[in-house]
Order: structure tokens, then sequence, then C-alpha cells
């Protein structure tokens, strides 16, 4: 990537249920960051759902790709191809039972040098904003030798009177003004500085390895 042209970041959609609130949440982080970059990069939504992919079944690991190896599967291929378009990723990540869900760790395990030396934000969401899904994802993104933006905003499902706004989002896929709101004011600094951190990391590539 050159000084001059557009980084191409990937708003990654990692939550793959049929009944989900993902994808609203990367679109209200999409627009949060589209009103305040200034044309500087092109965000782009990516879905892993779309790419049904099952636990992984390559034969090979993924660091053999692909100086050693190449993909089996049709949708290791496209999985591959669609990550190794982008200069740097965002995951926006829900948290299951207090962890990281299987579909985000299943989503990172699939791939090695398409991530390497890449900077990756994280963006969370729970009934507590998703802390141990973010450290555990932060983890692997890091044993994956990626840079991970120090800042991770953790969005917490408002209050609606008594109830909270997760048990729509669970239940019904539908995500509460309230819960909206709040994401788009009150943890809207947090979300741009994440983006600001990817975006120095991007301008500033790691020294290459000697051999």
């Amino acid at each position: 990537m050159t000084a001059s042209s557009q980084a191409k970041v990937a708003i990654i959609i990692t939550s793959t249920r049929p009944i989900r609130v993902g994808p609203e949440i990367a679109n209200i982080v999409k627009d949060i960051l589209e009103k305040e970059d200034g044309n500087e990069t092109r965000l782009s939504l990516v879905d892993v759902a779309e790419f049904k992919l099952p636990i992984y079944d390559e034969s090979i690991v993924p660091y053999q790709v692909p100086s050693q190896a190449t993909y089996a599967n049709e949708h290791s291929r496209r999985w591959s191809a669609e990550i190794s378009k982008y200069d740097a990723y965002i995951l926006v990540i829900p948290e299951y039972n207090y962890g990281m869900a299987g579909s985000t760790k299943n989503a990172i395990d699939y791939l090695r040098n398409e991530w390497m030396g890449k900077p990756a934000a994280i963006v969370s969401y729970g009934m507590t904003g998703g802390s141990n899904a973010s450290e555990q994802v932060k983890v692997s993104l890091e044993g994956a030798e990626m840079r991970v933006s120090p800042t991770r905003p953790q969005l917490v499902f408002a209050k609606n009177g008594e109830a909270s706004d997760i048990f729509a989002a669970m239940h019904k896929g539908e995500l509460g003004e309230k819960s909206r709101e709040v994401w788009m004011t009150e943890n809207k600094r947090d979300i741009l500085k994440a983006f600001e951190e990817l975006k120095e990391a991007i301008k500033n590539p790691p020294a290459a390895k000697e051999n």
C-alpha cells in the first residue's frame, strides 16, 4: 500500500447464529468510523456466516499455506481470498458463556499467513461488554502475529426499564434503541480511538525479519 492510497479495512461480523444482532452492530461501527474518517480508508463489511465454514477441516495446518501447501476446500479458498484483500481488520465479536464464540475462533484458526503482521482492532458486545471474549480474541490474534489495537471497545447492552436489551437481541435479533443510542454516543470515543490506533499501525508496518 502506498502512502497516497486508501487503506482497505474489513469490519468482520463473527457471529453466525441465524438470529443475531452482529450485522447491526457492525453497521453501527462502520457508520461511526465513516463519519469521522475523512475518506482515508475503505471500510467493507465481511460476514463470516456467508462463508459457511465448518469446524476446520483441512488436512494441512494453516501455517503451511502458501509456502508448502494449498487449501483443498472451496470454503477455505474463498475465506483466504477474502481476508487477503485487506490491510487491516476490525473484528466485531459476541461473548457467549463468558468467552469467545466458536465461530470467531474457527474463523481465525482457518488462516495464518493471511493474518500475519497485519493490524487488528476488536469491538466486543455482550451483557457486560464481552471483556472475556475480547481478551481471548486478543490472545489468539497475537498468537497469529497480528498487531492488536490497545483500545478494545466493549459494548454493554443497555437496560430498557427492568429488562436488558440483550434479551431482545438474543431471542429476536433486535437491537434496542437505548443500546444503539449509548453506543453511538458514550462508546463512540473508544471506537474512534481504536480505529486511530489501527490506522497508525497500517502506516507503520513491522520491519522485515532478517533471514
